[in-house]
């Protein structure tokens, strides 16, 4: 389990297409702080630690099947790209987003990108199946970040990105047509399955 408060921004420094593909992210965690099997939310997409190490920079390795790489924007991803990161929840840890299960839902569209004051207003697109899931003042997981939802206007809704937001995450380099994990809040999922088993 995950909050969506992003902790650090990786870099990836190698894919690596074998049966799976792999990744290594270069990173500020300590290598000596990982454990092998340990799980990591990559842009929002929860994975295992397979290797670890570090060269100029700590690194970790993680192997990415495809059913991952094709409901998620990791097709996408290419050497140098900036990755939100985010270690596993932790007992008595301060919950500060909302809860995140790493488990990518599908992926928005980023349809315009705005300035509002010192913060940048973004719009996306949700996939038609999951924008009943959102919600004005609702909470959503974008590439792992933890967000509020400001409108929604059929699949298409809008978040406010502070200064601190976008530079402490990849946030401040978003443009339209960007591909994004989007994660549905756990808690709009069971309501409208309850709704639907009330019907």
């Amino acid at each position: 389990m995950f909050t969506g408060i992003i902790t650090d921004v990786g870099t990836l420094k190698a894919l690596d297409q074998r049966g799976d593909l792999r990744a290594r992210i270069g990173c500020r965690y300590d290598p000596a702080g990982i454990d092998l099997g340990a799980s990591i939310a990559c842009d929002g997409v929860c994975l295992t630690v397979v290797d670890k190490g570090q060269d100029d920079t700590p690194w970790f390795d993680v192997d990415i099947s495809g059913e991952t790489v094709s409901k998620t924007n990791i097709a996408n991803w290419a050497v140098g790209r900036g990755v939100n990161l985010e270690r596993a929840l932790r007992v008595g840890d301060e919950l500060g987003g909302h809860i995140v299960s790493g488990h990518v839902d599908g992926v928005a569209h980023v349809t315009n990108v705005a300035e509002d004051g010192d913060s940048t207003r973004v719009t996306f697109e949700a996939p038609g199946a999951l924008a009943r899931f959102i919600a004005p003042k609702g909470s959503v997981a974008l590439n792992g970040t933890s967000l509020t939802v400001n409108e929604v206007d059929g699949a298409s809704f809008g978040i406010n990105f502070i200064p601190h937001t976008k530079t402490s995450t990849t946030w401040g380099t978003v443009k339209a047509g960007d591909r994004i994990n989007l994660e549905i809040d756990t808690l709009a999922r069971y309501v409208a399955r309850l709704n639907e088993v009330a019907a």
